[in-house]
């Protein structure tokens, strides 16, 4: 042990006896390992992002499908009432209308749908006024919320509480009553076009719709329900639990009639990908690398014909051959890693700018560069093995020279 630390004193002082040819050693490594950190820092803290808006919309919801027997609205009631489980459904219509104010005339849908029915859009907040209650909705009351954005853009303000708004649905118009206004979060990195041209969104109790345009919701066909898990579910038994009971109710135990996707699901692909992604692009970058290994490879091979010398008198003095190889595989490796802590700092240093600059130029999309401490370490053990591999080959051609060979040459 005695003896390899003072291998490791001896390889530290013939780095800084040569600290620019040391540095120029190490440049491959540092710019290999710097951008290997870099992207994963700048993929992680993407993934995170893009995971954690993603995950504010989506949490807990399942989507049911059906290409036969179709979903009622019963059939969501039930899975509400038989399953502890699920918090609420989701099963709404929506109708294209006209939409009339004293600023013109808009295309709009009325679109009918549940009391919880906001919590299956939880990018958007309620900023003024309410949601519709069960009140409300039993009674089919004709009150309605609406973005922020439609209210400016169908009375040029947001003042419209209390406000009656006017949509002729199928030949008849309905007025209802503006109780609140939605909005996205400040600072979201979700992207939200909209244009003028796009269609005002009413959203009102279906049972309103129902009653004053005569038609019952669950006589229509439809092939999608979905269902919102509360934190506590087990995702994959909660969907199991629920295909069990909608072919109970449908009669069509084991002909898998019925699809079921969660959110987590999707959630899972979307990691995956951006994983395969940044790993991707990792390797590219690591096949700087190589060229640093060469780099490694080449001066050592210079320092041995440097120190040959040297190493005539060492070995003439008794050292053996094993002394030798570690003695310059010890700075090899030493070079390296010292490269790849650099390569480390400097990566980090380099996400940290380029998402500042991201954030400063484009706050919604503004992100915090990620990076594990297995991946350091990895990026650390890499580098040295890297100076071990490429130090081999000069260290083996140093250990194997004879002292009288070596005394001669110089």
């Amino acid at each position: 042990m005695s003896q390899l630390l003072e291998y490791i004193k001896m390889a530290f002082f013939n780095i800084l006896s040569n600290k620019i040819r040391s540095l120029l050693t190490m440049l491959g490594i540092i710019i290999g390992i710097s951008s290997v950190i870099l992207i994963m820092s700048l993929g992680n803290g993407a993934k995170n992002m893009i995971t954690g808006q993603l995950d504010s919309i989506g949490t807990g919801q399942v989507a049911i499908m059906s290409m036969e027997d179709p979903i009622t609205q019963e059939d969501l009631e039930y899975l509400k009432e038989e399953m502890e489980e699920v918090d609420a459904y989701l099963f709404a219509f929506g109708f294209e209308g006209t939409i009339s104010t004293p600023k013109g005339d808009f295309t709009g849908n009325a679109y009918g749908c549940q009391t919880d029915t906001y919590l299956f859009e939880q990018y958007a907040v309620l900023t003024q006024g309410r949601y519709f209650n069960e009140d409300e909705y039993n009674d089919a009351k004709m009150v309605c919320y609406l973005s922020e954005s439609d209210a400016i853009r169908l009375f040029g303000n947001t003042d419209v509480i209390g406000m009656p708004v006017d949509i002729m649905v199928d030949g008849r118009t309905l007025t209802y009553t503006i109780i609140g206004l939605t909005a996205y979060p400040e600072n979201t990195s979700m992207i939200t076009y909209s244009s003028e041209n796009d269609p005002i969104f009413l959203n009102l109790p279906l049972t309103s719709l129902e009653a004053a345009l005569g038609f019952d919701a669950d006589l229509f066909y439809s092939q999608q329900g979905n269902v919102l898990l509360n934190e506590n579910a087990n995702a994959k038994e909660a969907c199991d639990k629920i295909i069990n009971i909608l072919e109970a109710r449908h009669d069509c135990q084991g002909e898998n009639k019925f699809i079921i996707q969660s959110f987590s699901d999707v959630m899972s692909t979307i990691s995956t990908v951006i994983n395969v992604i940044t790993l991707f692009i990792s390797l590219v970058a690591a096949i700087s690398l190589l060229v640093g290994g060469v780099g490694v490879m080449n001066i050592m091979l210079v320092s041995v014909t440097e120190r040959t010398r040297e190493i005539g008198i060492r070995k003439s003095l008794g050292a053996k051959t094993g002394s030798i190889l570690l003695q310059f595989l010890s700075e090899s490796a030493i070079i390296t890693m010292l490269g790849g802590i650099l390569g480390i700092v400097f990566g980090f240093l380099g996400a940290m700018v380029i998402s500042w600059l991201i954030g400063a130029l484009a706050p919604e999309y503004a992100f915090t560069p990620s990076i594990s401490i297995g991946a350091v370490l990895l990026a650390t053990l890499f580098s040295s093995v890297v100076g071990i591999f490429f130090g081999i080959y000069p260290a083996r051609k140093a250990a194997k020279l004879s002292p009288i060979e070596a005394l001669r040459r110089m």
